[in-house]
């Protein structure tokens, strides 16, 4: 069985693993924007905007 779940960003369905975690990243196949899943519950999945941890350059 698949879960789907929608981009915020675009609108397009994400396809998320069937061995998929809490915490796992998961990329739109359609605009590359990335999603953190924030919970899996009875097949549905919900999502948050991933992290980006920014470069500091030794500064």
């Amino acid at each position: 069985m698949t879960i789907t779940a929608k981009c915020e960003e675009c609108g397009a369905d994400i396809a998320i693993p069937d061995d998929a975690i809490v915490g796992e990243i998961v990329q739109c196949k359609e605009c590359s924007s990335e999603f953190e899943v924030s919970s899996i519950a009875k097949g549905k999945v919900e999502l948050k905007p991933a992290e980006v941890a920014e470069e500091d350059w030794g500064e």
